[in-house]
C-alpha cells in the first residue's frame, strides 16, 4: 500500500502522522510511503530524516493526497484539505466529527472511509489511540491553568500552591477519566487544593486509593457541581462521552457566581466543550473572558509539545496502520472488531451511531456499510 504523510496545516499544530521510525516499519512490511517536504520539521525531523528511512520526499499536500491510499494524519482534516480527499481512499487520524458539521458534510461528499483515532477501542473498552493525547491534555490542563491565573493574563493572581501562610488555589477536576487522572497528578504536584467530580463510585474508589486523602472525591450531581464550581479557582472540563458532542455542564449563569478571574479551561473543547460559554481557541490566541472567567479552550492543546505528543501518538497508532496497510482495511475491520469502532464514515455513510445522532444523518452500522 501507498501510505501519504501531510504537513498539519491547522494553527500551530507542529506534530506529524508518522515519524521516520514508523515509516520505516511499513517500508519494511514492503509499503511505500510519501511524505509530504517539512512535515517532521516541527519535531526536529527534517526531510533527510525522513529518506534515509526509504520515504519519498514530494513538494506539497496535493502531491501526497493524489498518490495516496491511505492518508494518516494527526489533526482532522481542514477545508482544503478535505477536497483534497477522493473516493475509496482511507484517512486515518483525530476527527471528532460531531461538533463539526462542515468537515462531515465534505467528508461525506468526497466519499472517503474515514477511521477516526478517537473512537478506536480496545478489548476492554478503552480508547488506546486517545489515551496518549488526554495524558499530555490532562497534564497540560494544569500548566495553561496556572498560567491563566496569573493577573496578567485576566486571572485572579493567584499561585497555584500557595506559599507557606497563604493559602493554595482551589482546583475542580470534573470527569475522573484519563485526562482528569493526570490533571489531578499535576494539580497535586504543584500543591494545590484538588476536588475531582464523577458519577461513577468505582472510579472515584479507584482515584481515592491512588491519590488518598490528598484529593477531595466527590460523586457528580447537580448540587455538587454547582457547590464546587463556584468555590474553584481552576475548573478542568474532563469529561468525555466516545464520539459524541459532549454535554454542557457548567452554565452561563454558573459563571455570573463565580469569583472574577478565576479560569476554566476546557480540555473537552474537541468535542463540542463541557461549558456553555466554551468556543474552540488556538495556541496563536487560546483565552478569552466571558463575565470575568477566563476561559481558555485550545482545541489541539497537544501540539504545543509536539515531540512529546507525535512520539507517544505514534506508538499507539502504529499497530493499527500496519494493519490497515497489510491486510487492506476491508479484512483488517473485519479482523479486528476493536478498529471496526474507529470507522466513522464509509462510501457517503455515517457508520458511527454517536455522529449520526449529533448531525441528524442516517445510520448505518459498520459491518453493514463494509458489506455494501
Amino acid at each position: 500500500m501507498l501510505i501519504g504523510v501531510p504537513k498539519e496545516i491547522k494553527n500551530n499544530e507542529y506534530r506529524v502522522g508518522l515519524i521516520p521510525a514508523s515509516v520505516r516499519e511499513l517500508i519494511l512490511h514492503g509499503h511505500q510511503v510519501v511524505v509530504e517536504s517539512e512535515a517532521g520539521i516541527g519535531i526536529g525531523m527534517d526531510d533527510d530524516a525522513y529518506r534515509a528511512v526509504g520515504a519519498e520526499i514530494v513538494g506539497d499536500a496535493r502531491a501526497v493526497f493524489e498518490k495516496a491510499e491511505m492518508v494518516v494524519k494527526v489533526k482532522e482534516p481542514q477545508p482544503t484539505e478535505c477536497r483534497l480527499l477522493r473516493e475509496g481512499q482511507l484517512l486515518f487520524t483525530y476527527l471528532h466529527l460531531a461538533p463539526d458539521p462542515n468537515q462531515t458534510e465534505l467528508l461525506l461528499n468526497a466519499g472517503v472511509t474515514a477511521i477516526a483515532y478517537e473512537t478506536v477501542t480496545d478489548r476492554h473498552g478503552g480508547l488506546p489511540l486517545l489515551v496518549p493525547m488526554s495524558e499530555v491534555a490532562g497534564r497540560m490542563s494544569i500548566q495553561a491553568g496556572a498560567m491563566c491565573l496569573e493577573k496578567s493574563h485576566g486571572g485572579a493572581g493567584l499561585l497555584l500552591g500557595g506559599v507557606p501562610g497563604v493559602a493554595p488555589a482551589n482546583v475542580l477536576v470534573i470527569g475522573g477519566g484519563v485526562v482528569g487522572t493526570n490533571a489531578i497528578r499535576m494539580a497535586m504536584g504543584l500543591e494545590a487544593r484538588v476536588t475531582v467530580l464523577d458519577r461513577s463510585l468505582e472510579r472515584l474508589a479507584e482515584l481515592d486509593l491512588q491519590f488518598g486523602g490528598r484529593l477531595n472525591t466527590i460523586y457528580s450531581t447537580k448540587e455538587a457541581l454547582e457547590e464546587y464550581v463556584l468555590d474553584a479557582d481552576l475548573v478542568i472540563g474532563a469529561v468525555l462521552v466516545p464520539g459524541a458532542a459532549t454535554p454542557k455542564l457548567v452554565t452561563r449563569e454558573m459563571l455570573g457566581r463565580m469569583r472574577p478571574g478565576s479560569v476554566l479551561v476546557d480540555v473537552a473543547i474537541d468535542q463540542g466543550g463541557c461549558f456553555e460559554t466554551s468556543h474552540a481557541t488556538t495556541h496563536a490566541d487560546p483565552t478569552y473572558i466571558v463575565d470575568n472567567i477566563v476561559h481558555y479552550c485550545v482545541a489541539n492543546m497537544p501540539g504545543a509539545v509536539a515531540r512529546t505528543s507525535t512520539f507517544a501518538l505514534n506508538n499507539a497508532t502504529l499497530p493499527f496502520a500496519l494493519a490497515l496497510a497489510d491486510k487492506g482495511f476491508p479484512r483488517a475491520l473485519a479482523d479486528d472488531p476493536c478498529l471496526l469502532e474507529g470507522l466513522n464514515l464509509h462510501k457517503g455513510r455515517v457508520t458511527y451511531e454517536a455522529v449520526a445522532s449529533a448531525l441528524g444523518y442516517d445510520y448505518l452500522p459498520a459491518r453493514e456499510a463494509l458489506a455494501l
